[in-house]
């Protein structure tokens, strides 16, 4: 649960961002993040292998596995990975790649099956990826099919979100989370129910428009009509924790007001006081954001396409209302969402053609944008300082500043 003290912490720290002239005593003018971070190929190839291909990433709710052989085609890092409930209920995952030549197990999206054949020679897996027969066995002597199962790719669950790994000496993803999951357990992750989904294509690289979503720097500008007219910027509290992982706060400018579109929904009695009342926003490194609510949740999640391309996928849960069909409300609160996101978006291919130019040398970020900062050095830390070229290093400075603990 978010503690008594995370609550008065989240608290204080908004008054003090109201209050406050400056930055905190001591807190460091940032570095510039060198524009190469988004355009350079060699570096943008570091990211793809260190990052990408080596951190936990959401894949898909519990709901969209409904039943023994309910399966999924994932392919977001680039890699095939098949997500399946076993028949012993239990979600796992693997490539997607049969042990003889490389043929496909399955080849649609999504769909249910009893096992998993490969349909160029014919090679059978269970529902568990174990191979449990093979066409004309005479003519493989001395084979031990214990041996040639499916290449697993980690699984794990937070409640019933599903998140992959392709790195398999990675830590769990509860504990590469840290205090998030004890956090979450206010808005109860295990009855969070799936409501919708819906990607969008960008015409940009992906940390161009994750930038912003790592801020509130630009509500005034971008939002003026829409979420600036209810959250104040000026007291969002910040909240740096290691890993890249981070928390944002922003109160509503009148506290009694209430999101309309959210009026009539269920609501969950569990959550705190921060979750019902005061905008908390979380980003799980590398490209989940998480604006948390009691009544309904949006994963937004950034997916590099190519260099200049990437996906923005926005995927909706809500508390268990019981069975039958979405409630209408629904209908509403997802249109509305969208609206903003639109605001978020418009300006994404524009600025990917300034990060080219010449006339573009990086960021120059403040106070307010230190969550950007933050998840640039995360990345340095995962790619490894010493790969990454010199130019193009960031440098680190904000490590007294990162705590393990919200509380604390």
């Amino acid at each position: 649960m978010v503690s008594k003290a995370a609550v008065e912490r989240i608290k204080a720290g908004m008054q003090y961002e109201f209050a406050r002239t400056a930055p905190p005593e001591g807190f460091p003018a940032l570095p510039p993040v060198p524009g190469g971070r988004y355009t350079d190929p060699e570096f943008l190839a570091l990211e793809r292998r260190h990052l990408w291909q080596r951190s936990w990433l959401y894949a898909c709710h519990a709901d969209e596995l409904p039943q023994p052989g309910s399966f999924l085609l994932w392919k977001r890092t680039g890699s095939p990975v098949l997500i399946v409930r076993g028949k012993d209920e239990v979600i796992r995952a693997f490539y997607n790649t049969c042990q003889h030549r490389g043929g496909p197990v399955v080849k649609d999206a999504s769909g249910r099956v009893d096992g998993l054949v490969c349909q160029y020679h014919g090679w059978t897996y269970g529902l568990d990826g174990r191979l449990v027969n093979l066409r004309d066995k005479r003519d493989f002597p001395d084979f031990d099919a214990k041996c040639h199962g499916l290449a697993a790719v980690r699984c794990e669950r937070l409640g019933n979100w599903v998140f992959v790994n392709e790195d398999r000496d990675a830590p769990p993803l509860l504990d590469s989370l840290g205090e998030i999951p004890a956090m979450f357990a206010d808005i109860q992750p295990e009855q969070q129910r799936f409501v919708h989904k819906k990607t969008y294509r960008v015409k940009c690289n992906v940390k161009v428009l994750l930038d912003a979503f790592l801020e509130v720097y630009h509500l005034k500008s971008i939002h003026q009509n829409t979420v600036d007219r209810f959250l104040d910027y000026r007291g969002t509290t910040i909240h740096l924790w290691p890993g890249g992982h981070s928390l944002m706060v922003t109160p509503n400018r009148r506290p009694e007001w209430e999101d309309p579109g959210a009026r009539g929904m269920l609501k969950l009695a569990t959550a705190s006081e921060v979750t019902a009342r005061h905008n908390p926003s979380y980003h799980l490194y590398p490209n989940l954001v998480t604006p948390v609510s009691d009544s309904g949740i949006p994963f937004i999640l950034f997916w590099p396409v190519s260099s200049r391309e990437m996906d923005i996928e926005v995927v909706w849960f809500a508390p268990d209302w019981g069975g039958g069909a979405l409630p209408a409300l629904w209908e509403t609160r997802l249109a509305n969402f969208e609206r903003i996101l639109y605001e978020d978006t418009q300006f994404a291919e524009y600025i990917q053609e300034s990060v080219e130019s010449p006339g573009y040398a990086g960021l120059h970020l403040n106070y307010q944008e230190r969550r950007i900062y933050h998840w640039h050095e995360e990345l340095d830390r995962r790619i490894g300082a010493e790969r990454v070229p010199a130019a193009l290093r960031v440098q680190p400075v904000l490590a007294p500043f990162v705590k393990p603990s919200l509380a604390g």
